[in-house]
């Protein structure tokens, strides 16, 4: 089979998303279909490293847990506590539910590896070039699929071919790892800085005597002239979390294509997921939750169409999937990251969580996973926004016992 040409399935990119799109399409349990010939392409030999914080959500293990892959966290030390600050104000608290933090090398090499085991067949292969035709979809002139997934990352090849060259909002970050300072130890850390908003600082506690540090903020448009420097970003991440830099290493940057108010999927039989379908929270970077879940989703939709004899069906299944499962959220985000722009909102935001449990559970959610605005995050907002300046110093802790 690894000498074949043409296959039903090929993704286009073994990260989280495509390593997804390959493990459902081969356990969607369809009985009416054949066993799916399923090639996964990637550029690179795994395990490989990718700059990212490594924050691995609950929701990233309720949709892996769906395709038998949740073990993918085994062997790393949940965290449970959160910390928010943006000069003096400042708030800490134990999360609902915990998050990992995984390093890419592991966590993605652990997907790959179950798509696999699955039945896919790995590839190493930069793809160059695709061509839509009326029965299939051919990339680099001499592989040919019914469908195709687009899972290559922020600077996809097929993006492109669906889409357009379309001028994208972006952020870009720069990620290391560092020893855990005592005031980092089991928590995830994050700073806001003085530049235009989001602009943040993270460290997040792996477990292992290790941190994954760093900082990432907007881009400028194309007509406000260059973004950071690598040295701005290090110098800024030095500011807010002191020491990481010094003994830090492996830094890696990254450019995020942001999510917008709308999502886009043509019809047809391609389909687009994770940093390729532009699915990054603008509030605060994640996007490995909405990676597995469009992966997933894609895969599944791949199954049904192909197992239908309808591959050109695809892109409208997996629309409907994706807006169904992130379409509010999306919208949500995008309101929530345009308010964050100004520093006032931020700093009402963190007051806002530390005054109300309700509160400080939303704006993880909308971080995090598939959350909204909901009516007392929005209250308590507005309230925090018209609230007297207090004391030049405010930090506050949430209880962990919601109200």
């Amino acid at each position: 089979m690894t000498g074949t040409t043409d296959w039903d399935l090929v993704v286009v990119g073994a990260g989280p998303a495509g390593s997804c799109a390959a493990l459902a399409a081969l356990t969607t349990g369809l009985t009416t279909a054949p066993h799916l010939r399923v090639l996964l392409l990637d550029r690179a030999d795994f395990p490989r490293d990718k700059s990212c914080g490594d924050g691995i959500a609950p929701h990233v293990l309720d949709a892996l847990a769906r395709v038998g892959a949740a073990d993918v966290v085994d062997g790393w030390t949940p965290l449970s506590h959160l910390e928010l600050a943006r000069g003096e104000v400042s708030v800490s608290g134990p999360m609902t539910r915990e998050v990992h933090v995984v390093p890419r090398t592991v966590f993605d090499a652990r997907l790959v590896d179950h798509a696999v085991a699955a039945g896919a067949v790995l590839q190493r292969r930069r793809v160059r070039s695709v061509e839509v035709r009326a029965d299939r979809v051919v990339l680099d002139g001499e592989l040919s699929a019914r469908v195709v997934v687009g899972a290559d990352g922020a600077h996809s090849v097929l993006r492109p071919t669906l889409l357009g060259q379309e001028q994208r909002l972006r952020a870009i970050a720069i990620r290391g790892y560092a020893p855990t300072a005592e005031a980092w130890r089991g928590r995830q850390v994050i700073r806001y800085g003085p530049r235009p908003q989001p602009a943040y600082a993270w460290a997040f506690d792996r477990g292992d005597g290790w941190s994954n540090v760093g900082y990432g903020e907007l881009l400028p448009g194309p007509e406000r002239g260059a973004g950071p420097s690598r040295a701005l970003l290090l110098d800024q991440l030095e500011a807010l979390l002191p020491g990481s830099v010094p003994d830090g290493k492996d830094w890696k940057g990254h450019h995020l294509p942001l999510s917008g108010w709308n999502w886009r999927q043509p019809d047809g039989p391609m389909l687009l997921v994770g940093d390729a379908a532009a699915l990054v929270n603008p509030m605060t970077g994640e996007g490995i939750y909405y990676a597995v879940a469009t992966g997933i989703a894609a895969g599944r939709a791949a199954a049904r169409c192909l197992a239908e004899g309808e591959p050109g069906r695809a892109g409208a299944v997996h629309r409907r999937a994706v807006r169904g499962l992130l379409g509010r959220h999306l919208k949500h985000t995008w309101a929530a990251a345009r308010l964050a722009r100004v520093p006032a909102v931020v700093d009402a935001g963190i007051r806002a969580a530390g005054r109300d449990r309700h509160a400080f559970d939303s704006l993880v959610e909308l971080g995090l996973g598939d959350g909204r605005i909901g009516p007392r995050l929005a209250v308590g907002l507005a309230r925090e926004l018209i609230r007297p300046s207090g004391p030049d110093h405010e930090e506050s802790h949430v209880d962990p016992v919601r109200p």
